[in-house]
């Protein structure tokens, strides 16, 4: 029988450029315990764990952090119950949100080597050297694909003004919170007025406009297929090569195939409407894409 994972938690290994081109990262003391361990909590009622982690970061490490790289997890017993606790790689952006209370009364930032020897648990360690050996990023992206439209058949307008319905609204603003998570600084979404729209609640939310690329576009009658992917895998890379933030909204005849090629190989990138992933760059190469 499979155990049942009674309590989710959510956190992060945050870091920061340290010396040399070397970068520090954060543990926090709790005095509760008498350990040393990386940043983390439980997730609220109907909270996503990317929420939970950068949530619990802000309380327990006094960092305001934009996720990067998703890092494994981890599940072990904790006061007779199985807990499993998502980690994300996060860069500190600022300060900001500390709870002060019994929790944590000491917060450490130190070269990831000494971090892992004052890490109270193995897991920590682990996490710390998984951490260590990704690769160095340089810029994200959330690229999400447009939310539910209703059906194609049943439209009488043009296919690209076809707008979302109720479903693909609830799943924009769902995906909003998520993509504000990252800290874009540009929001570009595909031509349809339904990928615009996906975007619009995080627009709102972040006070950022969506700018409209056709190289993101599905191909029409007559496209080559193969030609819209090199032009949505090529404004991607460029977007990465800025080294800017971004979140963007495309089709889905474009993102599997995109992806593919940001990644140099094969994989499972087919994206259900309204989901999408994080990606994370070193300069125009894609180094990890998690779903969101």
């Amino acid at each position: 029988m499979t155990d049942v994972i009674e309590i989710r938690a959510a956190g992060g290994v945050v870091w920061r450029p340290g010396s040399y081109d070397d970068v520090q990262v954060c543990l926090v003391h709790r005095p509760r315990y008498g350990d040393w361990t990386l940043p983390k909590g439980k997730l609220e009622p109907g909270e996503h764990p990317l929420a939970a982690a950068v949530r619990e970061v802000a309380e327990e490490a006094d960092a305001r952090a934009a996720p990067e790289v998703r890092l494994p997890s981890v599940r072990y017993r904790s006061e007779g119950s199985l807990k499993e606790v998502d980690y994300w790689s996060m860069r500190a952006m600022g300060t900001g949100g500390f709870q002060p209370g019994t929790e944590v009364d000491a917060v450490r930032w130190l070269d990831v080597d000494d971090a892992v020897a004052l890490a109270s648990y193995p897991h920590d360690a682990e996490i710390l050297a998984a951490f260590a050996a990704l690769p160095r990023v340089t810029a994200t992206m959330v690229l999400v694909r447009h939310g539910h439209a209703g059906k194609r058949l049943t439209w009488s307008g043009p296919d690209t003004a076809r707008p979302l319905d109720d479903r693909g609204w609830s799943q924009a603003r769902a995906l909003a919170p998520l993509i504000a998570l990252t800290r874009p600084s540009r929001l570009l979404s595909a031509s349809p007025r339904r990928c615009v729209q996906t975007l619009d609640p995080a627009a709102e939310t972040l006070d950022l406009p969506i700018e409209i690329s056709g190289d993101l576009d599905e191909p029409l009658a007559g496209q080559q297929p193969d030609e819209r992917v090199l032009a949505a895998a090529a404004r991607m890379a460029a977007l990465a090569a800025s080294g800017e933030r971004t979140a963007v909204c495309s089709q889905g005849k474009v993102i599997p195939g995109a992806l593919e090629r940001l990644a140099g190989q094969d994989g499972d990138y087919d994206t259900d409407k309204g989901t999408g992933w994080l990606l994370a760059f070193s300069d125009d190469r894609l180094v990890a894409a998690d779903r969101l």
